[in-house]
């Protein structure tokens, strides 16, 4: 048995199988839903239920109330369709659409530019060009088979020369992936990794001027949104805010410096939130969503692109809303989720 399931005001539909995920199945069938996390964590797949039933899956009350969900709100990434559905969600594009696939790729370097943030660069088999949007993801498939989720740093021009990916891991001790990066892992290892995944990547069609913020390793789809910026030659302002704990957190601060010298409208703000005396900063501190506050009183008329850790995330989507005006819809945003903060859900319902 299978639903069918339509999008506002996209006009746009697909086929759920009974049991099948919707995110799922619009990714199987190339319908550029938005997502992040794909697990109930991030809240990025949102969207409103107009007609039909679903039964939701367990996830994070972060991701979606209590109030959300008895307002008619759904996870795509966890609600399986009971009849034929209708959605509201105006994110749905053709462009990202790429078709996702599994390939193996190989080590080819490590380079460690923090204690805890390792540089992995892959190279693809020669004759194969991973297609995807600057600011998308893929899933490194483990063995026991679990997956973990790491964002491209270098946009996808960057592969017509030698096919490859570069990827910013931070090292989360314990962690069953980042442990064997840090200790174990050595190049001309081979992984295996599947996508492209994930709907943030740049809106090109908008002349509006950007505001990019990302905290962390945030910074990697960030970078590749940079380059191909760059590429396309874009003549759109933008501003970079990129927040750290410690300045030693901004590590590529050297690269980013670069390139505000070779794009005229790109400007860079770091900010630090824990700087000791030892540290030697002079520059902005606090919070890096209120450094753009700050700067930004008014983002009525900008788009806005964040990522890194999801309270930072959550924080810069509600208060850019509620205190500067930014459009709904003029948000796009990748939250980095753990494996921990994946963790607690809440139980399955039917709505």
């Amino acid at each position: 048995m299978s639903f069918n399931v339509s999008v506002l005001p996209s006009g746009r539909s697909f086929s759920a199988n009974d049991g099948e995920h919707l995110l799922a199945a619009a990714i199987r069938q190339g319908i550029g839903l938005p997502y992040g996390c794909k697990d109930g964590a991030c809240g990025s797949c949102k969207c409103k239920l107009l007609e039909g039933r679903v039964t939701h899956g367990p996830h994070q009350l972060k991701a979606l109330s209590l109030e959300e969900e008895a307002s008619g709100f759904i996870l795509t990434c966890c609600a399986a369709a009971e009849s034929d559905v209708r959605l509201e969600s105006r994110q749905v594009t053709d462009e990202s659409a790429f078709p996702v696939r599994k390939m193996p790729a190989r080590v080819t370097s490590l380079e460690r530019l923090a204690s805890d943030v390792m540089v992995l660069r892959l190279q693809l088999p020669a004759s194969d060009v991973l297609k995807y949007h600057a600011g998308q993801y893929v899933e490194f498939l483990l063995r026991d088979g679990e997956r973990r989720a790491y964002s491209m740093a270098n946009a996808p021009f960057t592969q017509l020369d030698k096919p490859g990916m570069e990827i910013h891991i931070r090292h989360m001790p314990g962690g069953k992936f980042t442990d064997h990066v840090f200790a174990g892992m050595k190049e001309k290892e081979i992984v295996r990794i599947e996508g492209p995944y994930g709907s943030f990547f740049l809106r090109e069609d908008s002349a509006k001027p950007l505001v990019l913020l990302a905290s962390g390793t945030g910074f990697a789809p960030i970078k590749a949104l940079i380059e191909q910026m760059q590429f396309k030659n874009l003549q759109r302002p933008a501003v970079l805010y990129w927040g750290g704990r410690r300045p030693a957190d901004l590590y590529m601060t050297d690269w980013v410096l670069a390139k505000v010298a070779e794009m005229p409208l790109l400007r860079f703000v770091p900010v630090v939130s824990n700087a000791l005396p030892d540290d030697g900063w002079t520059g902005r501190t606090g919070f890096v969503h209120q450094a753009v506050l700050q700067d930004f009183p008014d983002l009525s008329r900008h788009q806005v692109y964040a990522c890194g850790a999801p309270i930072v995330v959550e924080s810069a989507k509600r208060d850019f809303s509620a205190l500067a005006g930014l459009p709904d819809e003029e948000f796009f945003a990748d939250a980095f989720t753990s494996e921990a903060d994946k963790a607690e859900k809440t139980p399955a319902t039917i709505l």
